[in-house]
């Protein structure tokens, strides 16, 4: 009786840990607002293929694949725009 007690009290901990280290992060406020709809579309669509594909055991048939050439870093140009962002609010911290 004690251990499972035990048990769900170091899981209520993990849980508090991880809802703390989910908002300490950060990413969360900004999530993918920033992204046109358009890209906002296509990469949840692609999120919901995966699942559906996964929940269902198979494969991306190879036509479907993303070749290397069709492949573009769209998130890169948002990362650096963010990255930016966040050393200019340490610079007015320090100031």
């Amino acid at each position: 009786m004690a251990g499972k007690q035990a048990i769900s009290a170091s899981g209520k901990w993990l849980d508090h840990i991880q809802k703390w280290y989910y908002n300490a992060a950060g990413f969360n406020n900004l999530r993918l607002i920033r992204l046109p709809e358009n890209l906002y579309n296509d990469r949840m669509f692609h999120i919901k293929r995966a699942l559906d594909l996964t929940m269902k055991h198979q494969i991306l048939p190879k036509e479907q694949w993303t070749k290397y050439e069709e492949e573009n870093v769209y998130l890169e140009l948002y990362l650096k725009e963010v990255i930016r962002e966040r050393k200019e609010r340490e610079e007015w911290a320090k100031k």
